[in-house]
């Protein structure tokens, strides 16, 4: 029984040293890299990935999984859908590289996940102006105003907004070359803005394609919490990716992707039919104030 159970030992041990061993020559064939951060990074992500693989003794059966999935990750993505950012939004991959990028500043607003939709070349409105365009959904007076971490106001600001209409669509979504519940505008003399929007609705992120099936198989909820987009640059300041989410949304830190945060969550006044701040007349709207305050950008 003593040399069944020291054989057994034996083989452990030996089969540990041949793991081990080809971990370090994998790490090894990488000290060519000429780029030191290059270098760092493969060698890291190959100890990383292979110390996981002998944790879980991952079958082959499942490695063949994992890559099937990663293959069809890559090919559901599209012009218009990035399917590998919403696998790094679901598992808070991005969440956790915006945080160590973005690290707090005095009283500047923080920032979360770009998210997969945003688009380049969205078109220009003036302060007051309607960035719904046409998308369906509860109108939302936005103001707010744009500042640096020593309250001075910046003027010039360039602000990119964009939301989900009521269904839950993006514009992106629809295939028809539509540009709705999009925009962008600049902050006045006084750092301020305003525009309109939709009052922001829960809905959730595409759940049809290798992701979706993931979070099924985890029993995980696709649901995003109710929010609006913001990306906020002007010269000298860090740029800014955030959103601002409902006070009292239904499902609030369920959101799918990790990016709730208390700074951000924002009220928003519900108001019944009659006038609005500019003059405008309709059945039913909401208002809610954003004040954006950016960090100086990085001198190094």
């Amino acid at each position: 029984m003593t040399e069944v159970l020291n054989d057994a030992h034996s083989a452990t041990v030996v089969q540990t040293a041949r793991e081990q061993a080809l971990v370090e020559t994998v790490v090894a064939s990488f000290d060519g890299a000429t780029d030191d951060r290059l270098r760092t990074i493969l060698q890291t992500v190959a100890r990383h990935v292979h110390a996981a693989a002998r944790e879980l003794q991952l079958t082959e059966i499942e490695w063949e999984s994992m890559i099937t999935f990663l293959t069809e990750t890559g090919q559901t993505c599209t012009d218009t859908r990035q399917e590998f950012i919403l696998l790094s939004d679901v598992l808070g991959l991005s969440m956790q590289v915006i945080g160590m990028n973005n690290p707090p500043v005095a009283d500047a607003t923080e920032a979360t996940v770009f998210g997969p939709f945003f688009v380049e070349g969205a078109p220009h409105i003036e302060l007051g102006g309607d960035m719904a365009l046409g998308a369906p959904g509860e109108p939302c007076w936005v103001t707010g105003s744009v500042s640096g971490t020593d309250g001075a106001p910046i003027v010039g600001a360039r602000i990119e907004v964009w939301e989900a209409d009521e269904a839950g669509q993006y514009d992106v979504q629809y295939g028809d070359d539509r540009q709705a519940a999009r925009a962008h505008l600049f902050s006045d003399n006084d750092g301020g803005f305003r525009f309109w929007g939709l009052t922001p609705t829960p809905y959730p992120i595409p759940h049809d394609g290798p992701v979706g099936r993931m979070l099924e198989a985890a029993g995980r909820s696709p649901m995003r919490a109710s929010h609006l987009h913001f990306m906020v640059t002007a010269p000298g300041y860090r740029r800014l990716v955030t959103h601002i989410f409902v006070e009292g949304d239904e499902i609030g830190w369920k959101d799918a992707v990790f990016g709730v945060k208390e700074s951000l969550i924002k009220s928003f006044a519900r108001h019944a039919s009659g006038p609005t701040p500019d003059g405008r007349y309709v059945t039913s709207w909401s208002e809610v104030t954003f004040d954006i305050v950016l960090a100086a950008a990085d001198r190094n």
